[in-house]
Parts: structure tokens; sequence; C-alpha cells
């Protein structure tokens, strides 16, 4: 529902499916998940759902991401998101989140993936090292592009830190960034060939992994943002390109590519 709020459920699922997806991720509010799950189904599209936790203390934060793990895991998502932990608290405390979603996975069935994102205890390639060593059954969902605004490079000097994640990673979000910012302004313009290849290696990196494991299915979530995220003008905050277009863009780029 990224860049699409102004649409209800019932619109945005429409819009999706005629444009062919295969279903949607959600970061639906505990208010919300039930309505977005029942629209997405009865449309004929999967549902992927967000969490993140939250609160003034990291105590209240772990309560919050439990409740929110386990309120998510009850309406039988495709499988969980995770905006898991802060790249501020320590090795312990982001420790003691991942094992609350192990617990939560072997107690619901539903797998728990965590997105490679800034402010996350997954914030950059090397910081998230000792947590792979630490948790043999920690996964996660690959948004390299916020690694590369990170460590503002394409990350060739650390191949080795993003072969290890590459072997953890089970679902895609196929944003394409930069090293001075996490989305290009339009992976259709040539002068972004280079940075769309080098994510896309990546990307085929992943799904070659999945295939040899027997995977019947690589699911990948078209997510470049809207205005914030995708630069704008000066004065009229006029986006330079069209989100939504991008998206279906890259939709088509990847089916193409691993036709």
């Amino acid at each position: 529902m990224w860049g699409m709020e102004s649409l209800s459920y019932p619109e945005a699922a429409k819009r999706v499916k005629a444009a062919g997806y295969d279903g949607m991720e959600i970061a639906a509010g505990r208010d919300k998940r039930q309505e977005a799950v029942t629209v997405m189904r009865d449309n004929g599209l999967s549902v992927i759902l967000m969490a993140f936790g939250g609160g003034k203390t990291f105590a209240e934060h772990k309560q919050t991401f439990r409740d929110d793990l386990l309120h998510i895991a009850s309406f039988k998502p495709l499988f969980i998101n995770s905006h898991t932990g802060r790249d501020y608290f320590t090795f312990e405390q982001n420790g003691e989140l991942i094992q609350v979603a192990l617990e939560v996975q072997k107690q619901t069935g539903i797998r728990i993936l965590h997105e490679t994102h800034r402010g996350r205890f997954t914030y950059s390639a090397p910081g998230i090292q000792h947590y792979l060593l630490k948790f043999p059954d920690l996964r996660l969902t690959a948004d390299y592009s916020h690694w590369v605004n990170v460590a503002e490079s394409y990350l060739d000097d650390q191949a080795d830190n993003v072969t290890r994640a590459i072997d953890r990673s089970d679902h895609i979000h196929c944003r394409v960034g930069h090293p001075e910012g996490p989305q290009v302004n339009d992976p259709r313009a040539p002068e972004w060939k280079d940075a769309l290849e080098k994510h896309a290696r990546w990307w085929d990196q992943i799904r070659e992994r999945q295939q040899k494991a027997g995977a019947n299915t690589v699911t990948v979530t078209c997510e470049f943002g809207p205005a914030g995220y995708l630069p704008t003008l000066p004065y009229t905050q006029q986006p330079v390109a069209s989100q939504w277009d991008v998206n279906v863009f890259m939709k088509d780029f990847l089916k193409k590519r691993w036709a």
C-alpha cells in the first residue's frame, strides 16, 4: 500500500491484480489486518504481512514485538517480513528479539524473515555477520539497496559478507540503491544500468540457491517507494518518475530475466 494510501484495500487489490502481480506485502495496523488479508484473498492474491515492534524502552519494544508477531501470525500470511530491532540496541538486545521471532515461528508455524534495512540490526553487511554466526536459523529478506547506501559502495570490497547474507535470504525486495541513497530515481535510465545489473546479480544468486534447494517459488516485492524515497523537484514536489510505472517495470524486468 506504500504510495497507494489514497486507495481502499479493494481498490488497491484490483489494481495490483490487473497489473499481473501475484500478491501484496502490506504493513497493516492491528485494526486493519483482518480486512487486508480478507480482501487480498478474495481477489486471488497472496499476502505477506509486516511487523515492527516499538516502545519507549527496550522492554516495551520486546513485548510489543512479540504481541505483534503473534497477532500477525494468526492470519496465516505467506510469511512475516520483520523490521527487527534497532541499530543502537546492543547485540544482546537484538539477539533477544531474534530469539522472540524464532520462538513465535516455532509456536505458530509461520516463517519470520528479517529485512536488511537501515536503522535495524540488519543495517549493514558487516554489522549482520555476528548475528548470522550466533543464530544459524536466522533468515533474511534481502533489500541490499540499504547496504549499498550505508557502505557508500556497491559492496565489491566485502563480497564474502554479501555471499553469507545471500545464503540466508529467502525473500527479495527489488529496489535498486546507489552509494548516496537507497533508491535510484529511475532504474530504467541508462545511467543506472550498472546499478540495476549489480543488484539483479545478487537476486539471481538468491533465486539460484532456492532452485537448487528444490523451492517451487521465489517471492519478490517491487518496493520502489513514493515521494520521499523517490526524488522530487524542488518547490513543486513533483516526483521525477512514476512510482507505479517503476515498480511494474521491475516486475516485468525480473519475469523476463528469469523466464
